[in-house]
């Protein structure tokens, strides 16, 4: 869409993914780390449940950015 950007994912937003096989539940999380090269971006995330994983960017994958800070 002419005008629209994509912000790549940043530390602090949320994820969401959506498990693809039947049975599959959806994990939060939030970013706590980018890695990778600006055209390989992959992420650590902390998952609600207290544990963490690298994880690259799919499809099941649904992110929210953080709400902005004041300061």
């Amino acid at each position: 869409m002419p005008g629209t950007t994509t912000r790549p994912a940043a530390v602090g937003d949320a994820v969401e993914l959506t498990g693809h096989k039947v049975g599959d539940g959806v994990r939060h999380g939030r970013i706590v780390e980018v890695l990778g090269a600006p055209d390989h971006l992959h992420y650590r995330i902390a998952w609600v449940d207290g544990h963490e994983s690298v994880l690259y960017p799919t499809t099941d994958l649904r992110v929210t950015p953080a709400a902005p800070t004041r300061g």
